[in-house]
């Protein structure tokens, strides 16, 4: 059975980019007879704003987008997030790392002034000695070291990704416990049973990484579908310097849900009005 799902983080008020990509989650899950899943993605506690997750609910019973099952808040499964944290460490598959914000600042200046990409020098991914006294650890997945990532995405085909141009010792946990967006992402899809990813093509780049997560737990793969953004006269992402944005607002300027709905569904239609 198909399972898609929309998970935006509560950092803003959902703009209608945001909800074009839900409906189309929705439509591709009511065309299979499949399940549509809402997952308010709020780990980032330090730019949660309680009153746009609120207003994402909102939007959604405004224009009639019905998810099954209830809303899943991922701050209330931190223990399962750190469940999985330490099933890699136990495995070996991930590892705590020690080194400060100045040293990784450092080492990002002199591979910078090289002409290198800034990244992770895999200091730590050995390591077996005692641990620096008073330094608070982050845990570090261990990233493939060569060859390369294929996503093979429904709308642009297969996206190739060289593990050295993109990836590193990635942290999945930060020093005070939290879990990172891609971990979480990856971990919380294979457990809900999400089995086609549909999301706008921003997230593309994260792709790899939550593919090490789904891989490195045992995990399916689902598949993926990264659509192109809503852009402006310019071909720039769509900002609040383009008028409204937030869905919200057209609900005030007077709009119907139907017309939003319908003009957000067309957009990329390529067949004129002949439809």
């Amino acid at each position: 059975m198909v399972v898609t799902r929309f998970a935006p983080s509560p950092t803003g008020y959902l703009h209608i980019g945001g909800l074009r990509t839900a409906l189309l989650s929705y439509l591709w899950a009511r065309k299979n007879n499949g399940t549509f899943l809402l997952r308010i993605e709020d780990t980032d506690f330090s730019r949660n704003d309680e009153a746009a997750a609120l207003a994402i609910v909102e939007a959604f019973k405004w224009v009639g987008l019905e998810h099954d099952g209830k809303i899943e808040y991922q701050s209330s499964r931190l223990p399962i997030y750190q469940e999985y944290v330490q099933k890699l460490l136990d495995a070996g598959k991930a590892y705590k790392c020690y080194m400060s914000k100045e040293e990784l600042e450092a080492l990002r200046e002199e591979q910078t002034q090289r002409k290198e990409r800034p990244k992770y020098d895999n200091r730590y991914r050995d390591f077996t000695g005692t641990a620096p006294e008073g330094r608070e650890a982050v845990v570090r997945i261990k990233a493939p070291l060569e060859g390369s990532i294929t996503v093979h995405d429904g709308v642009k085909g297969d996206v190739v990704f060289n593990v050295h141009d993109i990836l590193d010792d990635f942290i999945i946990a930060r020093s005070d416990g939290t879990p990172t967006y891609n971990f979480v992402v990856a971990v919380d899809d294979a457990l809900m049973g999400v089995t086609d990813v549909i999301r706008g093509d921003d997230h593309l780049s994260n792709t790899p990484k939550q593919i090490v997560v789904y891989q490195a737990l045992g995990f399916t793969v689902p598949k993926f579908f990264h659509v192109p953004m809503i852009h402006n006269h310019d071909g720039k992402k769509l900002s609040k310097r383009d008028g409204a944005t937030d869905v919200m607002a057209y609900k005030t300027l007077g709009y119907t849900p139907e017309a939003l709905l319908n003009f957000l569904v067309r957009l990329g239609w390529s067949h004129g009005d002949q439809e």
